[in-house]
């Protein structure tokens, strides 16, 4: 989920300027087009993204300034099962937990107050204050289950 774009962006100039970082037009086009594309980009999708826009940006800078979005707490790396490195838009107090489909790769962001809450209870029970957590759950989903007619797991633990 995106937010406010001009405001995202102010906040990423904010935090170029603060740390002394020159804020170049490339690493401000790369900043917009990243705050308007929304879902779990790898580096490579997020590359061709910005090409279709800025032929002459380079794959480096478009890292680079990957990096500098998490760094200011406007980006966040994440992992599923392929171990490749997807992006995603930061969203203060907006946690989500993801279901990814194994077949297709689809990524759904899903937002559940129990899982929450179930999540808390479990950390409190053993002695833990929760900083953070990533919850990932992983299937087949309803498209590809009708377009393969996926045999399911059902009742079975995974």
């Amino acid at each position: 989920m995106t937010g406010s774009t001009p405001e995202q962006l102010a906040g990423f100039l904010d935090f170029m300027t603060k740390r002394g970082f020159n804020t170049t037009a490339q690493r401000k086009a790369i900043a917009e087009l990243f705050f308007e594309f929304p879902g779990h980009h790898s580096l490579e999708e997020f590359y061709q993204h910005v090409l279709k826009t800025d032929p002459g940006i380079g794959q480096t800078t478009v890292y680079r300034t990957l990096k500098l979005l998490c760094d200011a707490g406007l980006a966040r790396e994440i992992q599923f099962s392929d171990n490749i490195t997807r992006y995603e838009v930061a969203s203060p107090n907006a946690h989500h937990d993801h279901l990814i489909c194994l077949d297709c790769g689809k990524i759904v962001e899903v937002t559940d107050s129990r899982i929450e809450n179930i999540q808390r209870e479990i950390a409190a029970a053993n002695g833990f204050i929760l900083t953070g957590h990533a919850h990932n759950l992983y299937g087949i989903c309803r498209d590809c289950q009708n377009k393969n007619e996926h045999k399911t797991t059902k009742g079975k633990d995974c």
